[in-house]
């Protein structure tokens, strides 16, 4: 009978020791796969960005619409400025021989086409949990009077982080809060211009 109760008692205090090593290791599984997630939201945020600046550059304007701008993507052009010479060298510019040229390039062509695995139907869709993005764009009326135009995507903490411990995810809400921060991921701004700068930044 004693060995029996001293079995059980050693059940019990592996199981226990088991619970505590586990209880202590949450945060820390859950603080590294909020880092692997927001390494992976950013990068596409950055993308959404870029792509925004393409299409502000040839229209003027951003859009509040993944659909423009995966359309944008696969069949618009970008202007390319090039140059032939230098306007340092007053030989060749007293000969003419220096002079700008514009021709147009495919965006899909000039944008992205260097990262591995990069497929623009993906842009709109967080990594992981495969939720759009918040995606607005306005036009913003300076105190002086200047238009500009404006842009903001983003994602909540409760959609990136979404299959996370709950509780974990609630904190870092409250901690986001508490800090006036959004609580989420974004990048680019409608209530006023930030240089299209993302909040991780």
């Amino acid at each position: 009978m004693k060995t029996v109760i001293q079995i059980i008692l050693g059940v019990v205090a592996v199981v226990l020791a088991y619970l505590l090593y586990d209880s202590l290791m949450e945060p820390i599984r859950f603080n590294r796969a909020v880092e692997y997630r927001k390494e992976l939201v950013v990068q596409r945020l950055k993308d959404i960005r870029e792509l925004q600046v393409a299409y502000k550059d040839r229209y003027g304007r951003f859009t509040g619409g993944f659909d423009t701008l995966i359309n944008f993507y696969k069949n618009d052009s970008l202007k390319i400025v090039r140059q032939v010479g230098s306007w340092d060298d007053s030989v060749a510019v007293a000969k003419k021989l220096v002079y700008t040229d514009t021709i147009r390039v495919a965006v899909k062509d000039s944008l992205f086409n260097n990262v591995k695995g990069f497929n623009i139907d993906s842009i709109a869709y967080v990594p992981i949990v495969r939720e759009p993005f918040q995606l607005q764009a306005i036009d913003y009326m300076s105190i002086s009077k200047v238009v500009i135009p404006l842009f903001e995507a983003s994602v909540h903490n409760d959609v990136y982080l979404k299959g996370l411990d709950r509780q974990l995810i609630v904190n870092l809400n409250d901690d986001h809060k508490n800090m006036n921060r959004y609580q989420g991921l974004k990048v680019g701004s409608i209530t006023q211009p930030n240089n299209n700068a993302g909040n991780w930044e």
